[in-house]
């Protein structure tokens, strides 16, 4: 098996030496393992002057899986936005069709004080949400920022899905309910936007192939506030780009750490790009604050 290492920014050389140590382990003893470093992101501008050069790109798609760390620093936010260590990200992930995002929320028994939310509340947690990732208002067209004909600045960008993007992350979603506890909600706003409208209808049609699923439906706005009310009511949550977006960090901090979790990111042939949950975090990079190990001695 070869991994393309891709360590990132920030913070992210830091957990990912570790991961590679755990990996080298694994190889020592037996595993075909074989690993190849690259750039991705901030690193990769410095290098390359691109945050996903053609380097990178011969690299993951030779791979069979990619271990990344997070990107993105501050010194890089005057940079146009097509060269921010960000449009990398979107990038590799479009470029690999990583559409399924999997995001774990488990609130581990020696982590429950560390949640802001009381123990009883959270005890126990443990939710699979699935974020599609590939299509959304984060890849729709047009987008931009022009001058209208009232010759004022304005800013745009498009919130669309096609059918088939909708059903492929729906059979993700009910196949992993499948291995669960057999409960599904999707998220949506279809009382205000079509396109969600489009995923809930889709989502209900792709529930007839799934009987021993209970699907239901939720607001994006309810499911923000009963993840903070009564989040052990969710086992799988399916949501679109920015939705998914937004709730999984959400979810993640409600188990007291969004550093300890982890994020996978799934072709339709199941080649994944496997990374920690959190950001860069430049303010504590190079202090060996985030090595997991260390905080685990």
């Amino acid at each position: 098996m070869k991994i393309a290492v891709l360590p990132g920014d920030g913070i992210g050389p830091e957990i990912v030496e570790q991961a590679v140590r755990v990996l080298g382990a694994l190889a020592s003893d037996g595993l075909p393992i074989e690993m190849e470093t690259g750039v991705l992101g901030g690193a990769a501008y410095d290098r390359y002057g691109h945050p996903y050069p053609e380097e990178t790109q011969k690299l993951v798609h030779a791979a069979d899986a990619v271990l990344l760390g997070a990107v993105g620093g501050p010194q890089y936010d005057t940079l146009e936005r097509s060269l921010r260590p960000e449009r990398g990200l979107l990038a590799i992930r479009k470029d690999l069709n990583l559409f399924a995002n999997l995001r774990p929320a488990i609130l581990y028994p020696e982590l429950a004080a560390a949640s802001t939310l009381k123990p009883e509340v959270v005890s126990g947690l443990d939710i699979m949400i699935v974020r599609e990732l590939t299509g959304d208002i984060y890849f729709g067209q047009p987008r931009g920022i022009s001058v209208n004909e009232l010759g004022e600045r304005e800013a745009y960008n498009t919130m669309r899905y096609s059918e088939s993007e909708v059903r492929r992350i729906a059979h993700v979603a009910f196949g992993i309910a499948m291995k669960r506890n057999r409960k599904l909600c999707s998220v949506d706003k279809a009382n205000v936007l079509e396109t969600t409208e489009f995923w809930k209808e889709i989502m209900i049609a792709v529930g007839q192939e799934y009987p021993e699923v209970e699907l239901s439906h939720m607001y994006v706005d309810n499911a923000a506030m009963q993840l903070v009310r009564n989040p052990k009511q969710f086992d799988v949550m399916v949501t679109g780009n920015i939705f998914g977006d937004i709730l999984s960090d959400e979810a993640s901090m409600l188990t007291g750490s969004i550093g300890m979790l982890p994020s996978a990111s799934l072709d339709a042939d199941n080649k994944g790009l496997y990374e920690p949950s959190h950001g860069s975090a430049p303010d504590i990079a190079g202090k060996n604050l985030a090595n997991p190990l260390a905080t685990i001695l």
